[in-house]
C-alpha cells in the first residue's frame, strides 16, 4: 500500500495483518479523490471502519485540515497508529477506538462537523443497516457534506436516507463507491 499524492506521495504504509481487513485497490482509491476532487483541501474528513487508515493519510497527503479515524479492531488499530506515527500526521489525525455505530450515535449535538465522511465496512458482514440508522440521526457530518460509501457491488444502498440522497455510483469490478450529498438541516427528506 502506498499514498498515491500530495505531500505523502510514494510513501509505503503498513498492511492489513488479520483476517477482515481489506485495503481499498489503488485504483478504486484513485477513483475516490478523483471523485473528491478540489474539495479534500481544506476539508474535515471523518474516516469510518479506517482499517490501516490508508484514505484519512491519503487525505492528509492531499490537503485535508484533518481526518477522524474510527477503528475498533484492535489488530487495524496497531497498524493505525504505526502508519500515522510514520507520516509525522499525529497534529491532523485523531483516532476514536469504538465501533463506528457507537460513534455516530454519541455525536447528536456535534461540536465538530465533517465534510467529507468515507464509510467502508467490511464486504462479508452486514453493517448497511445499522450504518444507515446512524448516519441519519449524527450531528457530526455538515450540512452540504458528501458521505462516500464504499460496498460490495451485489449490495444494494438505498436512494435516500434522511438528509441524504444519492449522487452517483461508480463500479469498479466486485466494488462500487456510492457517493451521497447531505442536504441542510431544514430540508429534510421523510
Amino acid at each position: 500500500m502506498r499514498i498515491i499524492a500530495g505531500t505523502q506521495k510514494g510513501r509505503r504504509l503498513h498492511g492489513p495483518k488479520g483476517p477482515g481487513l481489506r485495503p481499498t485497490a489503488d485504483r478504486v482509491k484513485e477513483a475516490l479523490f478523483s471523485i473528491l476532487g478540489t474539495r479534500v483541501a481544506g476539508s474535515r474528513f471523518l474516516d469510518l471502519y479506517a482499517g490501516t487508515g490508508a484514505i484519512g493519510i491519503e487525505a492528509l497527503s492531499r490537503g485535508a485540515q484533518h481526518v477522524t479515524f474510527v477503528e475498533s479492531n484492535p489488530s487495524a488499530l496497531r497498524v493505525l497508529r504505526a502508519n500515522i506515527t510514520q507520516c509525522k500526521l499525529e497534529a491532523a489525525a485523531e483516532i476514536q477506538t469504538c465501533p463506528t455505530g457507537a460513534f455516530l450515535k454519541r455525536h447528536t449535538k456535534a461540536a465538530v462537523q465533517h465534510d467529507i465522511v468515507f464509510a467502508d465496512p467490511p464486504y462479508q458482514q452486514d453493517h448497511l443497516a445499522e450504518l444507515w440508522a446512524a448516519l441519519a440521526g449524527t450531528a457530526t457530518i455538515a450540512p452540504d457534506a458528501l458521505i462516500v460509501l464504499e460496498h460490495s457491488s451485489k449490495s444494494a444502498v438505498p436512494q435516500a436516507n434522511g438528509r441524504l440522497s444519492l449522487l452517483r455510483q461508480y463500479r469498479y469490478g466486485d466494488t462500487t463507491l456510492s457517493v451521497f450529498e447531505v442536504a441542510p438541516q431544514d430540508t429534510l427528506v421523510l
